[in-house]
């Protein structure tokens, strides 16, 4: 199994990555695992406490779950997904069954920051964009998919996601194999990638 880690700002387009390294590639040969789903659960904490977790810390995510999967799926065994609810800031009910591909893409901001995580990774790229477009981003997404409003989406930018990216998640970019500039078709640091998974799964 091939396993490449995908990391950058929020906002910063590693899920517009992912896409086209998937592309064109056969769907049965590779699976995405995101970060996202693998925040703490906080049962124990009520909706107000929730709304104040620095969710952009490494503190605030299960690598230690996130790790014993990708063992799990590495020697062909099937996983239960967690799945994250943005909106109650907890994990559901619900998992997704996710089976063993040749390709696993993990994707999300800190995946880098966490040593026994990053060496599992064959493959390393930090996706960068400048943090005017970041948040950008960031304000478009809440807005629509989160259900937040401009004010809290900025406020939260400000207190808690430009420190944290400065200190744990730009820094990251050091343990990366390939940088790709986020404009939104940089063709050539894709098909390199593109290039060493067919390698693999053919």
């Amino acid at each position: 199994m091939l396993i490449i880690g995908i990391a950058g700002g929020t906002g910063s387009g590693k899920t517009t990555v992912v896409h086209q390294i998937m592309n064109e590639l056969p769907e049965t040969e590779v699976g995405i695992i995101s970060q996202d789903s693998y925040y703490k659960e906080t049962n124990n904490l009520s909706y107000d406490e929730r709304t104040k977790i620095n969710f952009d810390h490494p503190r605030a995510i299960d690598f230690e779950l996130l790790v014993a999967h990708l063992k799990e799926l590495k020697v062909n065994n099937v996983i239960q997904q967690p799945v994250y609810s943005f909106v109650t800031h907890n994990r559901t009910d619900d998992t997704i069954v996710t089976h063993p591909r040749k390709v696993m893409l993990v994707e999300g901001i800190l995946i880098l920051a966490n040593p026994e995580l990053r060496d599992m990774f064959d493959i390393k790229i930090y996706v960068h964009a400048d943090s005017d477009e970041r948040l950008i981003r960031r304000l478009k997404r809440d807005i629509a998919e989160r259900d937040r409003d401009m004010d809290e989406v900025i406020n939260r930018y400000q207190n808690t996601l430009k420190p944290m990216h400065e200190q744990f998640i730009e820094p990251t970019k050091a343990f990366a194999d390939i940088i790709i500039p986020n404009d939104k078709y940089n063709t050539v640091a894709i098909d390199v990638v593109r290039a060493v998974i067919n390698q693999r799964i053919l």
